[in-house]
């Protein structure tokens, strides 16, 4: 891991000037928003330590609320999803590939289990931010709507950029 630091800091600043200069922008009749910044999470090594994990997954998501100007809502969002991730990466991948501290790419875990590992996460964290930036059960089925098409969205474009970056 610190031998990649530099590598994980750029892909930090990168994933969220994208987010905030040109996916926030995006937004389709409201119920369409993008949340790309996630990857940084997701491409970090198996084997990067719990509370590394968490650290980064917060300063990620406390990032994002700045720019956003959001009460903590992605930072929550963010270190769920770094609390949830060891159990995702157990869930889709071998044991092997863990312990061999794989970055959890297409490449080293294959199109099926990348596509699970990537499609859990964005469940878990798009279904937690809409519904806490929501806060209320009021419109429930309206973002559950915002969820569902941002969550198909997101992993489209998630799974679009592995594609172009680790194209064989």
């Amino acid at each position: 891991m610190i031998k990649d630091f530099g590598k994980y800091a750029i892909m930090f600043v990168v994933l969220v000037l994208v987010q905030v200069l040109i996916l926030n922008n995006i937004q389709f009749s409201g119920f369409i928003n993008p949340y790309v910044y996630i990857l940084f999470i997701l491409l970090l090594p198996f084997t990067i330590p719990g509370y590394l994990l968490l650290g980064l997954s917060f300063l990620l998501g406390i990032s994002i609320d700045i720019f956003n100007n959001t009460p903590g809502i992605h930072a929550g969002a963010t270190v769920l999803l770094g609390f949830m991730r060891p159990g995702i990466a157990r869930l889709v991948s071998s044991r092997e590939i863990i312990e061999k501290g794989n970055t959890p790419n297409m490449t080293q875990l294959g199109f099926a289990s990348f596509l699970k590992y990537v499609v859990i996460s964005v469940l878990v964290h798009h279904l937690f931010l809409f519904y806490a930036e929501a806060f209320s059960f009021r419109d429930f089925f309206e973002t559950f709507l915002r969820f569902i098409l941002s969550s198909i969205f997101s992993i489209v474009i998630i799974l679009a950029s592995q594609f172009i970056i680790f194209k064989n």
